[in-house]
């Protein structure tokens, strides 16, 4: 499938599982930071969200229903969020006519005709699209990868070991209504109510996200693995736990490094300095290191707690900080998209 050139004046966009929390937070950023050239958003979802109005710097916006027709036959780019099933169903009817199809769900992300997209580590894979669709990676994927591309500048990364704190953000906007409900529930001396998560997560830490593999690891866990590989295009090993914490909002890991030669803490803090979308935080005198509660609704990936990994000579470790909504989702799909539009379609 060939992508049709897209007029830069003209060009008309699209957000596919509006209703949803990353949906709302495609609206919040494309407030914030419009596609050069962007004339109309169009918003779908659901039978059960169609209907609904948002506002867009004033605008307002009414949610279709999706269904197989011909509603994209006009659309560049189709920012998609509403799962993997209804992103297998639709992939088609969204790209038929050329649109470029940028998927947040794990649908397509192994396909090999498929590129998986992180732009700070590998925008230019987002060039060989043969079905029009690019994958946006795993959130916990996303933060590690931008951190590690800073360090494989310094010497190839060979083995990584992660463990994961997943807010409850990362289960959508019904892991956050639960984590919140449970709060009143228990200051009201009432019983917790538990459905979106395997267990209570207020008071507590859940060491399991996604579905039991027969290795043991959870899916979530493999995703680390095997997409990492992928977008680094890379032979790093990644061992990861991942591990739902009861904070609302923004994904922290703990990551252990070997690389084939040593790395100081030095030389990864001065990289990490220079590269565009990291921010590091690493004052320890002052306590100053990244946390959740500060960095919801931020854009960057936040390092800091850099330092020599006491078990390894070739080792280095350090902690991280991202919002999973925004750089772990929402964000990445549009500087994905802000690529496409700058290096292949301006003035076509």
């Amino acid at each position: 499938m060939t992508c049709k050139l897209i007029n830069n004046a003209r060009m008309k966009v699209a957000v596919v599982g509006a209703s949803g929390a990353v949906g709302q937070e495609f609206l919040s950023i494309l407030s914030e930071r419009p596609l050069k050239g962007m004339e109309e958003l169009v918003l779908f979802g659901s039978a059960r969200s169609a209907g609904k109005e948002y506002d867009l710097n004033g605008k307002t916006l009414v949610v279709k229903e999706l269904k197989h027709n011909d509603d994209f036959k006009d659309i560049d780019i189709a920012l998609v969020s509403a799962g993997g099933s209804i992103s297998k169903e639709y992939a088609d009817t969204i790209t038929k006519h050329g649109a470029i199809m940028i998927d947040n769900s794990s649908a397509f992300r192994m396909d090999a005709d498929v590129p998986l997209v992180v732009p700070e580590v590998n925008a230019e894979a987002s060039k060989d699209r043969p079905r029009n669709i690019i994958a946006n990676p795993n959130c916990t994927t996303i933060q590690m990868v931008v951190a590690l591309k800073a360090l494989e500048g310094i010497s190839h990364i060979k083995k990584v070991h992660v463990s994961s704190y997943q807010s409850a953000s990362g289960a959508g906007a019904s892991g956050m209504a639960e984590l919140e409900a449970q709060v009143k529930q228990f200051v009201e001396n009432k019983e917790l109510g538990v459905e979106a998560f395997a267990h209570q997560l207020l008071f507590n830490v859940i060491p399991h996200i996604d579905v039991f593999q027969d290795n043991g690891y959870t899916k979530e866990e493999m995703k680390m693995y095997h997409e990492t590989k992928k977008i680094m295009n890379s032979d790093i090993d990644v061992s990861a736990t991942c591990v739902r914490v009861p904070v609302m909002r923004a994904h922290s890991e703990a990551i252990w490094c070997e690389t084939e030669s040593p790395v100081t803490p030095a030389q990864f803090r001065e990289v990490c300095e220079a590269t565009e979308g990291i921010t590091v935080v690493d004052d320890l005198p002052n306590l100053g290191y990244p946390m959740p509660y500060d960095l919801a609704g931020k854009d960057d990936v936040y390092v800091g707690r850099i330092r020599e990994d006491l078990a390894n000579p070739n080792g280095i470790t350090f902690w991280s900080v991202s919002d999973q909504i925004r750089k772990g989702a929402a964000l990445n799909a549009v500087q994905i998209a802000e690529y496409i539009v700058e290096t292949e379609l301006v003035g076509a």
